[in-house]
């Protein structure tokens, strides 16, 4: 019985190679260098598998300017998923926040302005006014809040960033990368789609005032749907755009170009270069049972295997049927186990390429079994380990 489990288990994990690999003759797909992108730096990523297309000089540190709003943004949002401040809630707007130069929403000291509005305006309109005033619900100061900012950068692997403020406005010390900056939009896009259709809004009106988007893709590309823009004369002009087309979704990011036209015809080259020649494939889905293991000493004899996360990985566009894939189980599996523990691991190549290497768990409990099964299980397991 214990050959037969452990034969069935091979014949899975002969079903799954099969599954990814397809038509062994395969042939390889042609794929041109990416385009030139006049910048400073640039980079343009997968956000569902975390894979870089193209970029160039994207770990340099370089001044963010309103690109930071997407930093103070993701902070409000993550302040309202975890209950502690609400879109309804009414924010004091203080001189500080009033008197902040650069764009604005026109929010007036004195008055108490909603967090929904004032998020629309800090987005939309990169209003610095707005920004401050949001910071200052948070945390009490805006100082405050940057401490948070930094912390949250350090949490996200944004490790070549440092804020001095909400706003992005220029200081010696404050800085991101265009690879950082990805990260950012990757983790709002992930974290909390419930609020990322702000970012895909052409206009805000507040005060009677009305402000179009500054991310001009939004009205040449229908695809495109976030992020933000950002402009200083020390930072040039600044971009994150992501887009979707179908099933697959990228980030592009560009720093340093010389005009709003360049940041956008830029991005866009980024964005149709990935979608014309990679897309985005979702390989294993969480919870799902990639196979059965046998399981020693247990009350069941096999358990349940698969991945705790969806598996996406970028691929050239008509590589599938080239993927390679390979699960080694841990040769000997004893009870008890428990979900979550790491049975083994599932390696996926692509042309020789590595792609995913990561554990693969136990998707449910196998409790120890009675005296008399754990030796039973004792005998057989020597017998095959003998013959083997």
């Amino acid at each position: 019985m214990a050959l037969n489990n452990l034969l069935r288990s091979l014949s899975v994990v002969l079903m799954l190679v099969f599954a990814l690999t397809g038509k062994v003759m395969a042939q390889s797909v042609l794929i041109p260098s990416p385009p030139q992108i006049a910048g400073s730096s640039y980079v343009l990523m997968d956000p569902k598998s975390g894979s870089i297309i193209m970029d160039e000089n994207s770990h340099e540190r370089l001044p963010p300017a309103s690109l930071t709003k997407m930093m103070t943004a993701y902070l409000v949002e993550r302040e309202m998923a975890e209950g502690r401040i609400s879109m309804d809630d009414m924010v004091p707007i203080s001189v500080k926040a009033w008197k902040t130069p650069g764009s604005r929403t026109f929010v007036r000291e004195g008055t108490s302005v909603p967090v929904e509005t004032l998020l629309h305006g800090m987005i939309i309109q990169s209003g610095n006014d707005a920004t401050v005033a949001l910071a200052e619900y948070v945390a009490g100061s805006e100082d405050a809040f940057v401490d948070m900012m930094n912390q949250q950068a350090k949490i996200l692997g944004m490790k070549d960033t440092h804020f001095e403020n909400a706003t992005g406005l220029p200081h010696d010390n404050h800085y991101s990368t265009a690879y950082d900056l990805a990260l950012l939009a990757r983790a709002i896009i992930n974290d909390y789609p419930e609020n990322y259709s702000i970012y895909a809004k052409k206009h805000f009106t507040y005060n009677n005032i009305r402000q179009p988007n500054r991310n001009s893709l939004l009205w040449r590309d229908d695809s495109v749907d976030g992020l933000k823009t950002g402009h200083t004369e020390e930072a040039g002009y600044c971009l994150v755009a992501s887009a979707k087309r179908d099933n697959t979704r990228f980030i592009g990011v560009v720093m340093g170009t010389h005009s709003a036209d360049a940041r956008a015809q830029e991005v866009q080259k980024m964005l149709n270069y990935g979608f014309r020649y990679y897309q985005s494939e979702r390989l294993f889905q969480a919870g799902q049972e990639l196979m059965q293991a046998p399981v020693w000493g247990g009350k069941a004899d096999q358990v349940s295997v698969g991945m705790n996360k969806d598996v996406y990985v970028t691929i050239p566009r008509g590589s599938r049927d080239q993927l390679e894939s390979t699960v080694d189980l841990d040769s000997v599996i004893k009870a008890p186990t428990k979900v979550g523990d790491e049975l083994g691991r599932v390696k996926v190549a692509l042309n020789g390429a590595v792609l995913v290497d990561q554990p693969v768990l136990a998707l449910n409990d196998v409790p120890e079994g009675g005296f008399f099964k754990r030796i039973w299980d004792a005998i057989k397991l020597f017998f095959v380990q003998l013959f083997q």
